[in-house]
């Protein structure tokens, strides 16, 4: 009897051995190999999370890193649809809240593929809480850490450089899709909390969201800087376009050459480089 219990268990700890790695492998095959983000706050992290060759496709608005845009693209917000995605045989497709239509986020959950959504960030806050979800489901929490003590260095070092300055000068968005599509940033626009982490006074506040730049309505608030993106001063031709703006030339920031541009996904993504925008922002105003 005794000999035949000591078999027993010897065999159970064989097959509870055996289990281990076994159990392993399915789970590492459960990592998703072949995703399709739409969303470019969510493919920036995946990218700097280590797992930018798994991205198959992505979206129009995912521009960093460059590589991304040699991607085939889906298209972009209410023009992608669920044929375009499931041609591409993704294994699951990573989603900004808010971005796709209702309907096409049902027929992708319908496909059986797994589709996973997301908040898009607001502020660092919301960055860090992004890159811990995404990190868990990829299984790369230290690398995720990583990338969150980064964006804690880079907020010390903005607070370090704004103890050092005085004053806070103030600051306006366009928004420019050419020359007859100019609007001004409002409240609870990604503006105003790069404006607010930089140290930086809204000039056009009272308002939310964005409104049709009038030449009265930028006069009256003269800014002492003008921030647009780069993608914004070249669909009005550069400078000289600009300057074509009713009200533009009439401000104290533009006769005095300070007009900053940014890249638009560095400065309103609120991704893991967001930090460093702000500092970069400002230290721009603080020449």
């Amino acid at each position: 009897m005794k000999a035949n219990y000591s078999l027993f268990t010897s065999l159970l700890f064989l097959i509870m051995s055996c289990s281990g790695p076994q159990e392993s492998k399915k789970e590492s095959v459960l990592v998703p190999q072949k995703i399709i983000t739409a969303g470019g706050t969510i493919t920036e992290i995946v990218h700097s999370l280590g797992f930018g060759d798994r991205i198959i496709a992505t979206d129009r608005t995912s521009t960093y890193p460059a590589s991304m845009q040699a991607l085939p693209s889906i298209g972009y917000r209410n023009q992608i649809k669920s044929e375009g995605i499931l041609s591409l045989g993704p294994e699951m497709v990573l989603i900004e809240e808010g971005y796709l239509n209702e309907e096409v986020i049902a027929q992708l959950e319908s496909s059986g593929i797994a589709v996973k959504l997301f908040p898009k960030p607001k502020n660092l806050e919301e960055t860090k809480f992004l890159i811990s979800n995404l990190a868990k489901l990829f299984e790369a929490e230290e690398k995720g850490n990583e990338l969150i003590s980064s964006i804690e260095q880079d907020q010390k070092e903005l607070k370090e450089f704004l103890s050092s300055q005085s004053g806070n000068p103030s600051a306006a968005f366009i928004m420019a899709r050419g020359p007859e599509t100019v609007f001004l940033a409002g409240d609870e626009t990604f503006a105003t909390e790069m404006f607010e982490m930089a140290g930086i006074q809204s000039a056009s506040t009272g308002f939310k969201d964005f409104i049709p730049l009038t030449p009265e309505a930028l006069v009256a608030i003269d800014p002492d800087y003008l921030v647009l993106f780069e993608s914004g001063i070249e669909s009005l031709g550069g400078k000289d376009g600009l300057a074509g703006v009713q009200g533009i030339k009439e401000t104290e920031a533009f006769k005095n050459d300070r007009i900053l541009v940014f890249d638009g996904h560095y400065l309103s993504a609120f991704g893991p480089r967001a930090g460093k925008a702000a500092l970069e922002l400002a230290k721009a105003v603080r020449p």
